[in-house]
């Protein structure tokens, strides 16, 4: 039964200790994190732009390359 109560005891401090730390965070206001979140999707958006045109050229220069 002690080993039950110790095994308890240590969640529960994990959780004490973790919910401490949770309050110490400076969370995002809802406008920061909607402007993050739309530059991280613009930034992606235009990071896949970028591969997917490069892949484009490279695949055309390939067919170049195996056709002659």
């Amino acid at each position: 039964m002690d080993r039950i109560s110790r095994f308890f005891g240590r969640i529960r401090r994990f959780i004490d200790e973790a919910w401490s730390e949770l309050k110490k965070v400076s969370w995002p206001t809802i406008p920061q994190t909607r402007n993050l979140t739309v530059l991280v999707l613009a930034v992606s958006a235009a990071v896949g732009l970028f591969i997917t045109v490069f892949d484009a050229i490279f695949l055309e220069a390939i067919k170049l390359v195996n056709t002659q």
